[in-house]
Protein backbone atom coordinates (compact mmCIF):
# COMPACT_ATOMS: atom_id res chain seq x y z
CA UNK A 1 0.00 0.00 0.00
CA UNK A 2 1.46 3.24 -1.35
CA UNK A 3 1.91 6.46 1.29
CA UNK A 4 -1.12 8.50 -0.81
CA UNK A 5 -3.33 5.20 -0.18
CA UNK A 6 -2.68 4.95 3.67
CA UNK A 7 -3.63 8.63 3.95
CA UNK A 8 -6.77 8.27 2.03
CA UNK A 9 -7.95 5.15 3.78
CA UNK A 10 -6.83 6.98 7.26
CA UNK A 11 -8.58 10.23 6.22
CA UNK A 12 -11.95 8.27 4.83
CA UNK A 13 -12.22 6.94 8.29
CA UNK A 14 -11.15 9.88 10.00
CA UNK A 15 -14.23 11.49 8.51
CA UNK A 16 -16.86 8.49 9.14
CA UNK A 17 -15.80 9.16 12.66
CA UNK A 18 -15.96 12.79 12.30
CA UNK A 19 -19.42 12.46 10.95
CA UNK A 20 -20.75 9.87 13.34
CA UNK A 21 -20.03 12.22 16.21
CA UNK A 22 -21.75 15.17 14.41
CA UNK A 23 -24.61 13.25 14.14
CA UNK A 24 -24.46 11.78 17.59
CA UNK A 25 -24.25 15.20 18.87
CA UNK A 26 -26.97 16.60 16.89
CA UNK A 27 -29.19 13.55 18.12
CA UNK A 28 -28.14 14.29 22.18
CA UNK A 29 -28.75 18.49 21.18
CA UNK A 30 -32.66 17.37 19.97
CA UNK A 31 -33.16 14.99 22.74
CA UNK A 32 -32.27 17.38 25.69
CA UNK A 33 -33.43 20.95 24.46
CA UNK A 34 -36.58 22.01 25.24
CA UNK A 35 -36.50 25.04 23.17
CA UNK A 36 -36.92 24.52 19.39
CA UNK A 37 -35.56 28.25 18.80
CA UNK A 38 -32.55 27.25 21.12
CA UNK A 39 -32.50 23.49 19.72
CA UNK A 40 -31.95 24.81 16.19
CA UNK A 41 -29.46 27.72 17.34
CA UNK A 42 -26.93 24.93 18.79
CA UNK A 43 -27.72 22.25 15.74
CA UNK A 44 -26.69 25.08 13.36
CA UNK A 45 -23.77 25.80 15.30
CA UNK A 46 -22.95 22.16 15.06
CA UNK A 47 -23.70 21.63 11.86
CA UNK A 48 -21.60 24.38 10.40
CA UNK A 49 -18.38 25.00 12.86
CA UNK A 50 -18.86 21.30 13.82
CA UNK A 51 -15.46 21.50 16.13
CA UNK A 52 -16.20 25.02 17.76
CA UNK A 53 -20.25 24.09 17.64
CA UNK A 54 -19.39 20.91 19.67
CA UNK A 55 -17.37 22.35 22.12
CA UNK A 56 -19.53 25.67 22.65
CA UNK A 57 -22.26 23.24 23.16
CA UNK A 58 -21.08 20.99 26.20
CA UNK A 59 -19.44 23.75 27.78
CA UNK A 60 -22.75 26.26 27.61
CA UNK A 61 -25.77 24.17 26.62
CA UNK A 62 -25.87 21.38 27.68
CA UNK A 63 -27.87 20.86 31.11
CA UNK A 64 -25.50 19.41 34.16
CA UNK A 65 -27.42 20.96 36.86
CA UNK A 66 -30.99 19.27 35.40
CA UNK A 67 -29.46 15.74 36.62
CA UNK A 68 -30.72 16.22 40.14
CA UNK A 69 -27.11 18.06 41.04
CA UNK A 70 -29.16 20.67 42.50
CA UNK A 71 -32.44 20.60 45.03
CA UNK A 72 -34.55 23.53 46.52
CA UNK A 73 -35.90 21.41 49.00
CA UNK A 74 -34.44 22.21 52.48
CA UNK A 75 -37.17 19.81 54.61
CA UNK A 76 -36.24 16.27 54.58
CA UNK A 77 -39.20 15.21 56.07
CA UNK A 78 -41.79 14.84 53.38
CA UNK A 79 -44.52 14.60 56.00
CA UNK A 80 -43.32 17.93 57.43
CA UNK A 81 -42.74 19.55 54.18
CA UNK A 82 -46.38 18.33 52.81
CA UNK A 83 -48.00 19.93 55.88
CA UNK A 84 -45.81 23.68 55.62
CA UNK A 85 -47.17 23.58 51.80
CA UNK A 86 -50.66 22.53 53.52
CA UNK A 87 -50.37 25.56 55.36
CA UNK A 88 -48.55 28.28 52.67
CA UNK A 89 -51.13 26.93 50.34
CA UNK A 90 -54.07 27.45 52.46
CA UNK A 91 -52.96 30.68 54.17
CA UNK A 92 -52.47 32.01 50.56
CA UNK A 93 -56.05 30.93 49.65
CA UNK A 94 -57.55 33.01 51.90
CA UNK A 95 -55.70 36.47 51.18
CA UNK A 96 -56.66 35.77 47.76
CA UNK A 97 -60.27 35.04 48.89
CA UNK A 98 -60.39 37.84 51.52
CA UNK A 99 -58.87 40.18 49.33
CA UNK A 100 -60.00 39.91 45.63
CA UNK A 101 -60.01 43.70 44.92
CA UNK A 102 -56.51 44.20 45.57
CA UNK A 103 -55.40 41.18 42.79
CA UNK A 104 -58.15 42.60 40.28
CA UNK A 105 -57.22 40.54 37.49
CA UNK A 106 -53.56 39.52 38.40
CA UNK A 107 -54.90 36.77 40.82
CA UNK A 108 -54.24 34.49 37.84
CA UNK A 109 -50.79 35.41 38.49
CA UNK A 110 -50.73 34.76 42.13
CA UNK A 111 -52.47 31.53 41.96
CA UNK A 112 -49.57 30.46 39.56
CA UNK A 113 -47.05 31.33 41.30
CA UNK A 114 -48.39 29.29 44.24
CA UNK A 115 -49.31 26.51 42.50
CA UNK A 116 -45.95 25.75 40.57
CA UNK A 117 -43.86 27.41 43.49
CA UNK A 118 -45.63 26.54 46.39
CA UNK A 119 -44.38 30.37 46.98
CA UNK A 120 -46.42 32.61 50.02
CA UNK A 121 -48.95 35.12 49.20
CA UNK A 122 -48.02 37.18 51.92
CA UNK A 123 -50.11 40.90 53.53
CA UNK A 124 -47.70 41.46 56.61
CA UNK A 125 -45.46 43.22 54.51
CA UNK A 126 -44.14 47.18 54.51
CA UNK A 127 -42.31 47.53 50.80
CA UNK A 128 -39.55 50.41 50.29
CA UNK A 129 -38.63 50.97 46.37
CA UNK A 130 -34.88 51.85 46.29
CA UNK A 131 -33.69 53.61 43.56
CA UNK A 132 -29.83 53.43 42.65
CA UNK A 133 -27.00 51.95 45.21
CA UNK A 134 -27.03 55.20 46.87
CA UNK A 135 -30.33 54.48 47.90
CA UNK A 136 -29.82 50.95 48.94
CA UNK A 137 -26.66 50.78 50.51
CA UNK A 138 -27.12 52.97 53.30
CA UNK A 139 -30.47 51.66 53.78
CA UNK A 140 -28.71 47.96 54.17
CA UNK A 141 -26.00 48.99 56.09
CA UNK A 142 -28.33 50.66 58.79
CA UNK A 143 -30.55 46.98 58.98
CA UNK A 144 -27.45 44.86 59.01
CA UNK A 145 -25.85 46.89 61.92
CA UNK A 146 -29.26 46.11 63.79
CA UNK A 147 -29.27 42.40 63.04
CA UNK A 148 -29.34 40.28 65.94
CA UNK A 149 -29.39 36.61 64.83
CA UNK A 150 -28.16 36.23 61.71
CA UNK A 151 -27.24 38.01 58.10
CA UNK A 152 -27.68 36.16 54.88
CA UNK A 153 -26.22 37.68 51.23
CA UNK A 154 -26.18 36.20 48.02
CA UNK A 155 -25.28 38.05 45.28
CA UNK A 156 -23.79 37.06 41.45
CA UNK A 157 -21.74 40.00 41.68
CA UNK A 158 -19.42 41.03 44.71
CA UNK A 159 -16.37 43.53 44.15
CA UNK A 160 -13.20 44.04 46.61
CA UNK A 161 -13.95 47.79 46.68
CA UNK A 162 -15.05 50.37 48.46
CA UNK A 163 -18.42 49.18 48.56
CA UNK A 164 -17.86 45.78 49.05
CA UNK A 165 -15.45 45.97 51.80
CA UNK A 166 -17.85 48.74 53.56
CA UNK A 167 -20.06 45.93 53.70
CA UNK A 168 -17.53 43.41 54.11
CA UNK A 169 -16.04 45.03 57.35
CA UNK A 170 -19.62 45.40 59.17
CA UNK A 171 -20.36 41.42 58.68
CA UNK A 172 -16.67 40.74 60.12
CA UNK A 173 -17.65 43.08 62.96
CA UNK A 174 -21.38 41.61 63.02
CA UNK A 175 -19.81 38.05 63.43
CA UNK A 176 -17.68 38.86 65.82
CA UNK A 177 -20.65 39.95 68.09
CA UNK A 178 -22.29 36.57 67.86
CA UNK A 179 -24.44 36.96 64.87
CA UNK A 180 -23.82 34.20 62.34
CA UNK A 181 -23.38 35.34 58.97
CA UNK A 182 -23.75 33.49 55.60
CA UNK A 183 -22.75 34.74 52.11
CA UNK A 184 -23.40 33.01 49.08
CA UNK A 185 -21.58 34.51 45.73
CA UNK A 186 -21.25 33.63 42.03
CA UNK A 187 -17.88 32.37 40.87
CA UNK A 188 -18.29 33.43 38.08
CA UNK A 189 -19.57 36.96 38.22
CA UNK A 190 -17.13 37.38 41.85
CA UNK A 191 -14.25 35.84 40.34
CA UNK A 192 -12.00 39.20 42.08
CA UNK A 193 -13.12 38.01 45.66
CA UNK A 194 -10.48 35.62 46.83
CA UNK A 195 -8.84 37.65 48.99
CA UNK A 196 -12.23 39.16 50.38
CA UNK A 197 -13.23 35.84 51.30
CA UNK A 198 -10.59 34.17 52.70
CA UNK A 199 -10.65 37.59 55.08
CA UNK A 200 -14.66 37.33 55.57
CA UNK A 201 -13.45 33.42 56.83
CA UNK A 202 -10.66 34.09 58.82
CA UNK A 203 -12.55 36.44 60.85
CA UNK A 204 -15.90 34.15 61.61
CA UNK A 205 -18.29 35.14 58.29
CA UNK A 206 -19.14 31.44 56.11
CA UNK A 207 -18.62 32.00 52.94
CA UNK A 208 -19.38 29.61 49.73
CA UNK A 209 -19.28 29.99 46.05
CA UNK A 210 -22.23 28.59 44.17
CA UNK A 211 -20.88 27.10 42.38
CA UNK A 212 -16.68 26.55 42.30
CA UNK A 213 -15.14 27.29 39.27
CA UNK A 214 -11.92 25.27 38.42
CA UNK A 215 -11.76 25.49 34.49
CA UNK A 216 -13.72 28.24 33.37
CA UNK A 217 -13.18 27.86 29.96
CA UNK A 218 -14.17 24.28 30.17
CA UNK A 219 -17.03 24.53 32.49
CA UNK A 220 -20.73 24.06 31.74
CA UNK A 221 -21.02 25.62 35.42
CA UNK A 222 -19.83 29.20 33.84
CA UNK A 223 -23.45 28.80 31.84
CA UNK A 224 -25.48 28.85 35.07
CA UNK A 225 -24.77 31.60 37.04
CA UNK A 226 -26.38 31.96 40.11
CA UNK A 227 -27.66 35.49 39.10
CA UNK A 228 -29.70 36.04 42.18
CA UNK A 229 -29.11 39.08 44.68
CA UNK A 230 -30.65 38.92 48.13
CA UNK A 231 -30.19 39.90 51.68
CA UNK A 232 -31.92 38.25 54.51
CA UNK A 233 -31.80 39.60 58.39
CA UNK A 234 -33.58 37.88 61.32
CA UNK A 235 -35.71 36.34 58.87
CA UNK A 236 -37.52 40.16 59.17
CA UNK A 237 -36.13 42.16 56.68
CA UNK A 238 -34.93 41.15 52.91
CA UNK A 239 -33.81 42.80 50.05
CA UNK A 240 -34.01 41.73 46.49
CA UNK A 241 -33.39 43.57 43.00
CA UNK A 242 -31.04 43.89 40.71
CA UNK A 243 -28.33 45.63 42.34
CA UNK A 244 -25.21 44.10 43.28
CA UNK A 245 -22.35 44.66 45.75
CA UNK A 246 -20.26 47.25 43.92
CA UNK A 247 -19.17 50.62 43.73
CA UNK A 248 -20.23 51.25 39.75
CA UNK A 249 -24.37 50.85 40.87
CA UNK A 250 -23.78 54.55 43.69
CA UNK A 251 -23.68 57.27 41.04
CA UNK A 252 -21.14 59.49 43.32
CA UNK A 253 -18.31 62.04 42.57
CA UNK A 254 -16.29 59.68 44.90
CA UNK A 255 -16.07 56.42 42.44
CA UNK A 256 -15.34 56.90 38.56
CA UNK A 257 -17.72 55.46 36.92
CA UNK A 258 -17.99 54.91 33.41
CA UNK A 259 -21.55 56.10 33.03
CA UNK A 260 -24.58 56.87 35.15
CA UNK A 261 -26.25 53.82 36.22
CA UNK A 262 -29.95 53.23 36.91
CA UNK A 263 -30.72 50.47 38.80
CA UNK A 264 -33.70 49.25 41.33
CA UNK A 265 -34.29 46.83 44.39
CA UNK A 266 -36.58 46.75 47.04
CA UNK A 267 -36.73 45.97 50.93
CA UNK A 268 -39.22 43.77 52.36
CA UNK A 269 -40.35 43.61 56.19
CA UNK A 270 -42.90 41.39 57.42
CA UNK A 271 -43.44 37.54 56.06
CA UNK A 272 -42.89 38.24 52.42
CA UNK A 273 -39.65 37.72 53.18
CA UNK A 274 -39.53 33.72 54.30
CA UNK A 275 -39.94 32.66 50.75
CA UNK A 276 -36.32 34.69 50.42
CA UNK A 277 -35.07 32.62 52.95
CA UNK A 278 -35.93 29.73 51.78
CA UNK A 279 -34.66 30.47 48.80
CA UNK A 280 -31.05 31.24 50.46
CA UNK A 281 -31.25 28.41 52.83
CA UNK A 282 -31.62 25.77 49.51
CA UNK A 283 -28.70 27.36 47.97
CA UNK A 284 -26.66 28.04 51.11
CA UNK A 285 -26.86 23.81 51.63
CA UNK A 286 -26.22 23.32 47.95
CA UNK A 287 -22.60 25.73 48.02
CA UNK A 288 -21.60 24.40 51.39
CA UNK A 289 -22.99 20.76 51.46
CA UNK A 290 -24.96 21.75 55.07
CA UNK A 291 -27.84 20.21 55.87
CA UNK A 292 -29.53 23.38 57.65
CA UNK A 293 -33.23 22.93 58.40
CA UNK A 294 -35.61 25.73 59.08
CA UNK A 295 -35.60 27.08 62.53
CA UNK A 296 -37.54 30.17 64.76
CA UNK A 297 -34.67 32.22 64.34
CA UNK A 298 -34.89 31.76 60.73
CA UNK A 299 -38.51 32.35 59.98
CA UNK A 300 -39.67 33.98 63.35
CA UNK A 301 -43.22 33.74 64.25
CA UNK A 302 -45.78 36.53 65.51
CA UNK A 303 -44.58 39.22 63.44
CA UNK A 304 -45.80 42.41 64.10
CA UNK A 305 -48.80 43.44 61.34
CA UNK A 306 -49.00 47.15 62.64
CA UNK A 307 -45.29 47.70 62.49
CA UNK A 308 -44.48 45.62 59.00
CA UNK A 309 -47.66 47.09 57.27
CA UNK A 310 -50.43 45.46 55.03
CA UNK A 311 -48.56 44.49 51.54
CA UNK A 312 -49.05 41.88 49.99
CA UNK A 313 -45.84 40.23 48.64
CA UNK A 314 -44.92 37.30 46.50
CA UNK A 315 -41.58 35.87 45.34
CA UNK A 316 -41.06 33.51 42.15
CA UNK A 317 -37.77 31.85 41.68
CA UNK A 318 -36.53 29.82 39.02
CA UNK A 319 -33.15 28.28 37.62
CA UNK A 320 -31.85 25.55 35.56
CA UNK A 321 -33.24 23.49 37.84
CA UNK A 322 -36.91 24.66 36.93
CA UNK A 323 -39.33 22.24 36.02
CA UNK A 324 -41.09 25.26 34.26
CA UNK A 325 -39.64 29.01 33.72
CA UNK A 326 -41.92 30.30 36.35
CA UNK A 327 -40.48 33.87 36.18
CA UNK A 328 -41.11 33.86 32.29
CA UNK A 329 -44.77 32.66 32.81
CA UNK A 330 -45.66 35.07 35.63
CA UNK A 331 -44.12 37.99 33.11
CA UNK A 332 -46.12 36.92 30.03
CA UNK A 333 -49.59 36.12 32.22
CA UNK A 334 -48.87 39.66 34.18
CA UNK A 335 -48.80 41.11 30.21
CA UNK A 336 -51.82 39.09 29.22
CA UNK A 337 -54.20 40.03 31.61
CA UNK A 338 -53.41 44.20 31.52
CA UNK A 339 -56.20 46.18 30.53
CA UNK A 340 -54.45 49.73 30.27
CA UNK A 341 -50.70 49.67 30.48
CA UNK A 342 -47.78 47.81 30.81
CA UNK A 343 -44.40 49.46 31.29
CA UNK A 344 -41.38 47.24 30.90
CA UNK A 345 -38.01 48.05 32.01
CA UNK A 346 -34.87 45.22 31.25
CA UNK A 347 -30.91 45.67 30.14
CA UNK A 348 -30.65 43.16 28.17
CA UNK A 349 -34.22 42.84 26.14
CA UNK A 350 -33.87 39.12 24.40
CA UNK A 351 -37.71 38.40 24.88
CA UNK A 352 -38.70 34.27 23.81
CA UNK A 353 -41.72 33.34 21.32
CA UNK A 354 -44.01 33.49 24.44
CA UNK A 355 -43.32 36.94 26.10
CA UNK A 356 -42.60 38.36 22.77
CA UNK A 357 -46.24 37.45 21.53
CA UNK A 358 -47.91 38.57 24.61
CA UNK A 359 -46.81 42.24 24.36
CA UNK A 360 -47.76 42.14 21.02
CA UNK A 361 -51.05 40.89 21.44
CA UNK A 362 -52.16 43.09 24.23
CA UNK A 363 -50.24 46.16 22.01
CA UNK A 364 -52.38 45.31 19.30
CA UNK A 365 -55.42 45.29 21.37
CA UNK A 366 -55.42 49.01 22.20
CA UNK A 367 -53.51 48.78 25.30
CA UNK A 368 -50.43 51.25 26.16
CA UNK A 369 -47.52 49.40 26.24
CA UNK A 370 -44.02 50.80 26.44
CA UNK A 371 -40.43 49.20 26.67
CA UNK A 372 -37.43 51.06 28.18
CA UNK A 373 -34.14 49.67 26.87
CA UNK A 374 -30.54 50.75 27.05
CA UNK A 375 -29.03 53.03 24.92
CA UNK A 376 -25.63 52.82 26.30
CA UNK A 377 -25.06 49.11 27.00
CA UNK A 378 -22.28 47.44 28.51
CA UNK A 379 -22.42 44.55 25.68
CA UNK A 380 -23.07 46.04 21.62
CA UNK A 381 -23.49 42.05 20.73
CA UNK A 382 -27.03 41.81 23.37
CA UNK A 383 -27.94 45.66 22.01
CA UNK A 384 -27.54 44.55 18.49
CA UNK A 385 -30.09 41.37 18.77
CA UNK A 386 -32.24 43.45 20.94
CA UNK A 387 -32.51 45.84 18.18
CA UNK A 388 -33.88 43.05 15.70
CA UNK A 389 -37.48 43.21 17.79
CA UNK A 390 -38.13 47.03 17.76
CA UNK A 391 -39.25 47.10 14.30
CA UNK A 392 -41.82 44.20 15.07
CA UNK A 393 -42.68 45.57 18.42
CA UNK A 394 -43.57 49.02 16.98
CA UNK A 395 -45.48 47.45 14.26
CA UNK A 396 -47.54 46.24 17.35
CA UNK A 397 -47.75 49.55 18.53
CA UNK A 398 -45.49 49.26 21.55
CA UNK A 399 -43.16 52.73 22.13
CA UNK A 400 -39.21 51.59 22.44
CA UNK A 401 -37.23 54.33 24.46
CA UNK A 402 -32.93 54.06 24.41
CA UNK A 403 -32.17 55.56 27.85
CA UNK A 404 -29.71 58.29 27.38
CA UNK A 405 -28.63 59.35 30.57
CA UNK A 406 -26.27 56.35 31.49
CA UNK A 407 -27.09 52.71 31.22
CA UNK A 408 -30.61 51.53 33.02
CA UNK A 409 -30.19 48.06 34.62
CA UNK A 410 -32.78 48.03 36.32
CA UNK A 411 -35.21 44.92 35.91
CA UNK A 412 -39.17 46.04 36.41
CA UNK A 413 -42.57 46.04 35.61
CA UNK A 414 -45.76 48.21 36.21
CA UNK A 415 -49.12 47.06 35.06
CA UNK A 416 -52.40 48.77 34.99
CA UNK A 417 -51.05 51.03 38.21
CA UNK A 418 -51.92 47.58 40.24
CA UNK A 419 -49.47 44.91 40.01
CA UNK A 420 -45.44 45.56 39.86
CA UNK A 421 -42.37 43.07 39.45
CA UNK A 422 -38.77 43.90 40.74
CA UNK A 423 -36.39 41.77 40.99
CA UNK A 424 -32.66 40.17 39.25
CA UNK A 425 -34.14 39.05 35.99
CA UNK A 426 -33.70 39.97 33.05
CA UNK A 427 -36.30 40.05 29.81
CA UNK A 428 -34.09 37.12 28.17
CA UNK A 429 -33.48 33.46 27.52
CA UNK A 430 -30.45 33.25 30.16
CA UNK A 431 -32.63 34.76 32.78
CA UNK A 432 -35.56 32.31 32.13
CA UNK A 433 -33.98 28.98 31.31
CA UNK A 434 -30.29 29.42 32.49
CA UNK A 435 -29.36 31.66 35.57
CA UNK A 436 -31.02 31.10 39.24
CA UNK A 437 -33.18 34.47 39.17
CA UNK A 438 -35.51 36.10 41.97
CA UNK A 439 -37.82 38.24 41.30
CA UNK A 440 -40.76 39.92 43.57
CA UNK A 441 -44.19 40.08 42.85
CA UNK A 442 -46.18 43.34 44.30
CA UNK A 443 -49.81 43.37 44.72
CA UNK A 444 -50.04 47.37 46.02
CA UNK A 445 -50.80 50.50 44.11
CA UNK A 446 -48.84 52.74 46.15
CA UNK A 447 -45.57 50.78 44.84
CA UNK A 448 -46.94 50.49 41.30
CA UNK A 449 -47.26 54.23 40.82
CA UNK A 450 -43.56 54.92 42.82
CA UNK A 451 -42.53 52.65 39.94
CA UNK A 452 -44.94 54.31 37.31
CA UNK A 453 -43.82 57.71 38.15
CA UNK A 454 -39.78 56.33 38.12
CA UNK A 455 -40.51 54.76 34.81
CA UNK A 456 -41.95 58.37 33.27
CA UNK A 457 -39.04 60.45 35.21
CA UNK A 458 -37.18 58.21 32.83
CA UNK A 459 -38.37 58.67 29.68
CA UNK A 460 -36.95 62.01 30.12
CA UNK A 461 -33.72 60.77 29.86
CA UNK A 462 -34.41 58.62 26.81
CA UNK A 463 -35.29 59.01 23.59
CA UNK A 464 -38.30 57.56 21.26
CA UNK A 465 -37.23 55.16 18.53
CA UNK A 466 -38.88 56.59 15.52
CA UNK A 467 -40.54 53.79 13.28
CA UNK A 468 -40.19 55.78 10.22
CA UNK A 469 -36.68 56.56 10.86
CA UNK A 470 -36.25 53.09 12.27
CA UNK A 471 -37.65 51.53 9.02
CA UNK A 472 -35.02 53.96 6.58
CA UNK A 473 -32.09 52.04 8.28
CA UNK A 474 -29.26 50.50 6.33
CA UNK A 475 -29.91 46.87 4.56
CA UNK A 476 -26.29 46.22 5.96
CA UNK A 477 -27.52 47.04 9.34
CA UNK A 478 -30.72 45.08 9.15
CA UNK A 479 -28.93 42.15 7.62
CA UNK A 480 -26.30 42.34 10.95
CA UNK A 481 -29.03 42.73 13.19
CA UNK A 482 -30.93 39.40 11.66
CA UNK A 483 -28.04 37.66 11.75
CA UNK A 484 -26.97 38.07 15.32
CA UNK A 485 -30.89 37.33 15.99
CA UNK A 486 -29.95 34.11 14.95
CA UNK A 487 -27.72 33.43 18.14
CA UNK A 488 -30.57 35.09 20.79
CA UNK A 489 -31.27 31.79 21.84
CA UNK A 490 -28.02 31.04 22.56
CA UNK A 491 -27.57 34.77 24.64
Amino acid sequence: MTLEELINQWSTLFLAIYYLIVIAVCCIVIYNTKSPAKASAYLLLVTFLPIAGIFVYFSFGFNYRKREIYSKKIIKDDNLLAQVIRAVNDNSRKILQNKPEVFGNFDSVAKMVLKNENSLISDTNRVDLLINGEQKFPRLLEDMEAAEKNIHLEYYIYEDDETGNAIANLLIRKAREGVAVRFVYDAFGSSGIKKLARRLRENGVEVYPFYKIIFSLFANRVNNRNHRKIVVIDGKIGYVGGINVSDRYINDSRFENDYYWRDASIRIAGTGVYNLQYTFLSDWNFASGQTLQPEECFFPSGLNREKAGNTIVQTVVSGADSKIPSIMLSMAQSIAVSRKEVLLTSPYFIPDETLLNAIKVVALSGIVVKVLVPGISDSKIVNAVSASYYKELMEAGVAVYRYRKGFVHAKTMVCDGQFSMVGSANMDYRSFDLNFEANAIIYDTAIAEALRVQFYKDLDDSEQIDPVQWRKRSRMQKFKERLVRLAAPLM
